[in-house]
């Protein structure tokens, strides 16, 4: 899911009509307050540095006053984040050798250096097992990463460990495995009761104009397409959740979370995604209510990767079990369980 994951906020134009509330206001106070991430002194060194426009015109002067109906677009550039450094963090290594690297993901890993996680991320960890090597592989700020996966997301990964790995790896990952070998499959629990056991979600993301945190479904933003499958149903006499295998053809940041929660079925326990749908727990059995409680995290785990190898051209193929977490929860729902024909 380009995998993404966490969003970055410099270097990404952040687009503002100004209401009516705002009206009369300044620039920088204005910016500062729609603006979760920059601070308002830094809002003002970039205004001052040029980075604003207004109606397309540049405006340095922070104090400007706005009027109803101006559009501001704030540009601010890529932060200079230092270069990562080696730290001994433990890895679950699925496979390794002198191209690559496959690990299994935990909870609450952020894959690399961000504002808000400058350590403790998998290319810390990476430069630390594969040592000064892996340092500039595919960039100096992300070394070794062809994809990602949400901070909450477990599972499969692969990085490479040579510059050729790199090159041949991201290509897969570009091409969304429509022509070539790349596979990737994600097990998720959603809400409800899907319509039909197959199905696609065919609808264009972006940032969600009310909160940068959030991406939404948009019609002008870019192409996102999810397939699912059912693979067990559960329930009781006021709640239904579904298991469901998902696959991307694209790889946008909180796809699945995205989608799924688009057509009705957002994900267990997604805290961003799927905040109105906190009450059903309470008419869950007890059991059942205390697994998604302890998750803390959207019920989404990597099940599988699969991809050609760089040099040997092999076909291989990835799995991850359930963490802990989701097994307690799939250990919950098992009492539950309701046959279904596929």
């Amino acid at each position: 899911m380009a995998d993404d994951t966490d969003l970055e906020f410099e270097g990404e134009p952040v687009e503002l009509v100004v209401d009516e509330a705002n009206a009369g206001g300044r620039l920088d106070a204005v910016l500062a307050k729609e603006h979760d991430v920059l601070s308002r002194s830094r809002i003002k060194d970039l205004i001052l540095a040029g980075a604003v426009t207004i109606d397309g015109k540049t405006v340095s002067e922070p104090k400007y006053r706005l009027k109803a109906g101006e559009t501001i677009v704030l540009l601010a550039p890529p932060p200079e984040d230092p270069e990562p450094q080696a730290e001994d963090i433990p890895l679950d290594i699925l496979y390794e050798d002198d191209e690559l690297i496959v690990i299994n993901k935990p909870v609450g890993m952020v894959v690399h250096p961000a504002p808000g996680s400058p350590n403790g991320t998998l290319v810390n960890a990476l430069i630390f097992h594969c040592g000064e090597s892996l340092k500039g592989i595919g960039g100096v700020k992300r070394p070794g990463i062809v994809h990602r996966l949400d901070r909450d997301t477990s599972g499969v990964m692969v990085a490479a460990k040579t510059e050729k790995a790199h090159k041949h790896l991201s290509e897969q990952f570009a091409d969304h495995g429509r022509t070539g070998p790349l596979h990737r499959a994600y097990t998720a629990f959603a809400w409800g009761t899907t319509q039909s056991a197959l199905g696609s979600v065919d609808a264009p993301l972006g940032r969600d104009p009310g909160n940068r945190l959030k991406q939404a479904v948009r019609k002008d933003g870019r192409e996102a397409i999810t397939h699912y499958a059912v693979e067990a149903r559960y329930g009781g006499e006021k709640w239904d959740i579904t298991r469901i295998q998902c696959q991307l053809e694209t790889g946008r940041t909180h796809q699945i979370r995205v989608h799924m929660a688009h057509i009705g079925h957002p994900l267990v326990a997604d805290q961003v995604y799927a905040s109105g749908y906190a009450t059903k727990v309470n008419r869950l059995p007890e059991e059942l209510a205390d697994a998604i409680l302890a998750l803390g995290r959207q019920a989404l785990h990597a099940a599988e990767l699969g991809f050609e190898h760089p040099t040997t051209g092999e076909e291989m193929t990835f799995e991850a079990d359930l963490p802990d977490d989701l097994q307690a929860l799939q250990d919950a729902l098992e009492p539950y369980d309701k046959a279904f024909a596929r």
